[in-house]
C-alpha cells in the first residue's frame, strides 16, 4: 500500500543521488565540485587539435579576402586571439587545471567559394593532464574574433561545428576524428 510507496520513494531520492555522485570526478561525495587532483600522475607528451567553421556570407568573405573590414586584418588579428586564448584557458572553464603550454598554433583560412572561414589549432604540452580544453578554447576564441571583427558588416554570421580533431597522450592514449 501506501507504506511500499513511500519506502521506495525515500529509496529514490537518497541512495541514487550519492552514486551518481561518487561516479563524477569533479564532484565530491557531498555534491559539491571540486577540481580533481593530478598531482600524482607523471607528466607525458599530450597534444591535441580543433576545428571550427565560421560562416560569414559572400560579401564579409569578399571583404575579408580584399582586408576590407574596418577593424583590420581579420585573419591575422584571429589567429593571435586564438593562440593568446589557449593560455587562458583555466581563466575561462572553471575546474580546468593551469597548464604549462610548450606549442599554440591557430591557423584561419578563408574559403572564398564557401564563405567560411576554417580555423585549426593544435596545442600541446608536458602534463599531467590533457591540452583538448585548450585547443577547444582556441579555436572558440578565433572564431569569436572573427565574429567580432565582422559583425558590423553582417549580423548573419555563425561559428559553427566546433570540435575536437584528435588528441594523444596521457591514460585514454589517442583519438582522431
Amino acid at each position: 500500500g501506501s507504506s511500499m510507496f513511500c519506502f521506495v520513494v525515500r529509496q529514490c531520492r537518497v541512495r541514487p543521488r550519492l552514486r551518481v555522485f561518487s561516479r563524477l570526478t569533479h564532484v565530491d561525495q557531498a555534491g559539491a565540485m571540486r577540481m580533481v587532483d593530478v598531482g600524482d600522475k607523471l607528466p607525458t607528451s599530450r597534444s591535441a587539435t580543433a576545428a571550427c567553421e565560421v560562416h560569414v556570407g559572400t560579401e564579409v568573405a569578399q571583404l575579408i579576402s580584399q582586408n576590407g573590414i574596418k577593424k583590420g586584418d581579420v585573419l591575422s588579428v584571429a589567429r593571435l586571439a586564438g593562440i593568446m586564448g589557449s593560455k587562458r584557458t583555466s581563466d575561462l572553464i572553471p575546474l580546468c587545471h593551469p597548464l604549462q603550454i610548450t606549442y599554440a598554433n591557430v591557423q584561419c583560412e578563408l574559403d572564398l567559394q564557401r564563405a567560411i572561414v576554417e580555423v585549426h589549432s593544435e596545442v600541446r604540452c608536458q602534463g599531467q593532464t590533457g591540452v583538448e580544453m585548450e585547443a577547444l578554447t582556441a579555436c572558440s576564441i578565433a572564431a569569436l574574433t572573427v565574429y567580432d571583427m565582422c559583425k558590423a558588416a553582417s549580423k548573419g554570421i555563425t561559428v559553427e561545428r566546433v570540435r575536437l580533431t584528435s588528441k594523444s597522450g596521457g591514460k585514454s592514449g589517442t583519438f582522431t576524428l
